[in-house]
């Protein structure tokens, strides 16, 4: 991960720059004849458009990308990378969003670019699709990558967007645009990360431990440890109900291994899924005498927080590139949950 040299750094940023110089100085008015927004960002080389949608106060793009496979061998091959352009005023600034997963094509504002009243360039990350190279060479999957991917963007449309610029992002976003920053510090003019984590030592995972001890109240972690507890007590009948919604949805497992496996990492997601998206006002849709609960209401409270579709080979298909990285790069989480 820190294998990166300078000098290498600095001939990147000086291919990427050569390379959309052109592309910059083409969508200027002077250039395209034209102050509309939409023809200044298709003048751009390499960008087409998939669909304009309609928000009330913006104009709203999918786009796609030309992008090299391999930022330092341009020639090698390129890929059609999807990003989104929620355009308000090119007198206002920008804000660089990127979830570090797939990209969003219905028009939502992030804090950011609420607070400031600007503009929203949004990208998918690498090969999560559409955005995969055709075959897919997964060695050109990493943080550097991406983070060119992001400059090459940011640098063909910093010529219409000339105001200030923040990138922002959460959990795999706030990575994101923290190595966005690392690599190409010149880009942008602040960084918001949200819930940015540093995984890459896998033996050094205590303060999340630390956390799930004391988050929230002890009631709220005794209801979510009680049902946790008794979807693994009550394995045997609830695995027969999950093997019938496997049957009537066309859910595999060959990915993970069995449905035994699945159950497991699902019904131990519970504790996490449930602080990752809630709150302790929602501890009252919890059971709380779990071991008195029926199957379907333990069923129901784990489905409705970890998912019984996530760990088939449907659900984990589409974060296939999110596993890559966790195993070659990234890093992941290890909770010793007892």
């Amino acid at each position: 991960m820190r294998k990166a040299l300078r000098w290498l750094l600095a001939l990147t940023v000086l291919i990427g720059t050569l390379g959309t110089a052109g592309a910059a100085t083409a969508a200027e008015p002077a250039a395209t004849g034209t102050t509309d927004i939409k023809e200044r960002l298709l003048a751009i080389p390499g960008m087409s458009l998939v669909e304009e949608k309609p928000y009330t106060g913006y104009r709203f793009f999918v786009l796609n990308y030309t992008q090299p496979v391999d930022h330092r061998r341009p020639a090698k091959g390129t890929f059609q990378q999807r990003i989104t352009v929620l355009h308000k005023d090119t007198a206002r600034p920008t804000v660089f969003y990127t979830g570090g997963y797939s990209v969003s094509t219905t028009p939502r504002r992030a804090e950011p670019t609420q607070i400031v009243d600007g503009n929203q360039v949004s990208m998918e990350y690498r090969f999560f699709t559409p955005s995969r190279p055709e075959p897919a060479d997964w060695s050109k999957l990493d943080i550097w990558q991406a983070a060119s991917d992001q400059h090459r963007i940011f640098t063909a449309l910093k010529k219409i967007y000339g105001e200030n610029w923040l990138s922002t992002g959460g959990s795999k976003g706030g990575m994101t645009a923290t190595y966005y920053e690392r690599f190409y510090p010149q880009d942008m003019d602040g960084v918001v990360a949200y819930v940015a984590p540093n995984d890459v030592v896998n033996k050094e995972d205590s303060a999340y431990d630390r956390f799930f001890r004391t988050v929230g109240t002890k009631e709220c972690r005794d209801r979510l440890n009680g049902v946790q507890r008794e979807a693994l007590v009550r394995r045997a009948p609830l695995e027969k109900k999950y093997a019938a919604y496997a049957a009537e949805n066309g859910y595999t497992f060959d990915t993970i291994g069995s449905l035994d496996r699945a159950y497991e990492a699902v019904v131990l997601d519970y504790v996490w899924g449930f602080w990752q998206y809630s709150t302790v006002a929602d501890c009252q849709d919890i059971p709380a005498d779990a071991k008195n609960a029926t199957d379907d209401e333990i069923w129901n409270s784990v489905d409705t927080i970890s998912g019984f579709s996530f760990y088939t080979d449907q659900g984990l298909e589409p974060y296939t590139p999110y596993y890559y990285q966790a195993g070659t790069q990234l890093g992941a989480p290890t909770i010793h949950f007892p």
